[in-house]
């Protein structure tokens, strides 16, 4: 099944629903805080992929006068909202644990409470997969925040289930708290880590390593005595990506000729590297640097 981008987001969206129901059923079973902490993240995974399709539809919005560039970076928005909302939810999680770790009460129907939690990751689990699989081939950076989020989800799921598990079997009803308080703190890194990859977007950071190599191997390939290239810069917008270079060639080429061969080392980056967009200007190879501007001419 060739799904879209924006599929994933209702997948997504869908399997929230589905485990905040569940998730709230085993809460509400047991008067767990651990179970109520994960509760309250599938909350936030719901509002961050409601937000997600929203950016992700903008994102694909065609250029226009105000956005001739397009609108890809709205991407990237997705991913530092839904890193703010994690913040949100390990605050309110952690400021609960504490008062409970202070006045402990018993559980009830634990076992209940602990298979339909397991049911709830086993969902998110499959999702995570599939976004992650999505994110690498869309090139998404949406896709991305919201597979790790529902991973972290997993996770956390899974540390809850043991805790709880282990209240249960033992009585110690005060590592009820401290589960859902670990919680609350590993989450906070998680939301870090998306706020701080949204960021770097926003500041136009440079193609991965991987595809920077890619584009380094493409120029290797079309240059030769003729033709060389300098002052390569990279950055990203959400799914596409941006190339500049400088192509020197010999001043005694006519301008058809030179556009000519700029035009096939446009369409060349673009083939081996989808979703970029090349922006070439022309040098003459006898141009004395001296010359030139204080531009940095190194392939970074």
């Amino acid at each position: 099944m060739n799904l879209k981008a924006h599929h994933y987001f209702w997948i997504s969206t869908a399997a929230a629903v589905v485990t905040i129901g569940l998730k709230m059923l085993a809460w509400r079973l047991t008067g767990s805080m651990g179970l109520a902490s994960d509760a309250m993240e599938s909350f936030v995974n719901l509002a961050g992929a409601t937000f997600a399709l929203w950016m992700i539809t903008i994102a694909k919005v065609p250029p226009d006068d105000d956005h001739p560039l397009g609108h890809s970076k709205a991407e990237y928005f997705s991913s530092g909202f839904e890193g703010l909302l994690i913040f949100g939810a390990a605050g309110a999680i952690i400021w609960s644990a504490v008062g409970r770790l202070l006045a402990p009460r018993e559980l009830d129907d634990v076992g209940l409470g602990l298979m339909l939690s397991t049911g709830s990751s086993v969902i998110n689990l499959l999702v995570a997969l599939a976004m992650r699989r999505a994110a690498v081939r869309y090139r998404s950076i949406a896709l991305e925040g919201g597979s790790r989020h529902l991973m972290t989800d997993v996770w956390t799921s899974a540390g809850v289930i043991a805790g709880v598990g282990l209240v249960g079997l033992t009585g110690w009803l005060w590592l009820d708290a401290v589960v859902a308080i670990a919680v609350g703190f590993h989450i906070l890194s998680e939301g870090w880590k998306l706020v701080r990859s949204s960021a770097n977007g926003l500041m136009d950071a440079a193609l991965t390593a991987s595809d920077l190599e890619i584009v380094k191997r493409t120029l290797e390939r079309l240059g030769n005595s003729d033709i060389r290239f300098s002052n390569l810069r990279t950055r990203r917008a959400g799914y596409r990506n941006f190339v500049y270079l400088d192509v020197l060639v010999p001043g005694h080429w006519s301008v058809h000729q030179a556009h000519r061969e700029l035009d096939r080392i446009e369409d060349e980056i673009a083939q081996v590297l989808p979703d970029t967009t090349v922006f070439t200007h022309a040098e003459p190879s006898d141009r004395d640097p001296a010359a030139g501007d204080a531009r940095t001419l190194s392939m970074r």
